[in-house]
């Protein structure tokens, strides 16, 4: 499976009715409703969306005839194998009536579109931990673990002998790092993973 790196806009005229896609990664069911707020257009006569997070999804037709519109785009989502995105389709009306399957076309195809042209990244499973290490250690274990592939420093908090860092790890990786950091240090960092 694999998520956007970024948003992405892709727009098309389709018998004068202008189409606008916006998508982009999303971490959970309230960012989800804060990206379609945030990219829906008030003066636009629909803002269809959906967005699938795992097994959770949703869509919506916005005024669309039932089926025209937001399950289209969550088809698209699903056939690029994309997860923890969100799409927004903008429609303002140009006067033509486009009927049921030209509406499907034009939403799914709009909505591909947008997402084809995006940047993927696979999602990994990641944990959480905190490492606690000397000032001496320091500079060291933050060099190392930014080298390695998927791992973020995600907070810093210094103390009188050092520093506590929360940092994200690869879920498959987390052995190895463990065993980096203990060898780097000497056995002198402290590693707390999730229980």
């Amino acid at each position: 499976m694999y998520t956007l790196e970024r948003v992405e806009t892709f727009d098309q005229d389709i018998k004068k009715s202008r189409f606008l896609a916006v998508a982009g990664p999303v971490a959970n069911e309230a960012a989800a409703k804060e990206f379609i707020a945030a990219h829906s257009d008030p003066a636009a006569n629909h803002n269809c969306w959906a967005w699938r997070l795992g097994q959770s999804y949703r869509f919506n037709d916005d005024g669309e005839p039932s089926g025209t519109a937001g399950k289209p785009i969550l088809q698209a989502l699903d056939g690029q194998s994309l997860d923890n995105v969100a799409v927004v389709v903008t429609r303002w009306f140009g006067g033509i009536l486009l009927g049921s399957g030209g509406l499907v076309r034009a939403y799914s195809g709009t909505a591909a579109s947008c997402l084809r042209a995006a940047t993927k990244v696979p999602i990994v499973a990641t944990i959480e931990a905190r490492i606690t290490c000397g000032f001496g250690d320091l500079a060291l274990v933050q060099a190392r673990l930014s080298a390695r592939p998927g791992v973020n420093i995600t907070a810093e908090t210094f103390g009188a002998d050092g520093a506590e860092l929360e940092v994200t790890l690869p879920e498959a990786d987390v052995q190895n790092i463990v065993r980096m950091v203990t060898d780097i240090t000497s056995g002198r960092a402290v590693i707390k993973l999730p229980d």
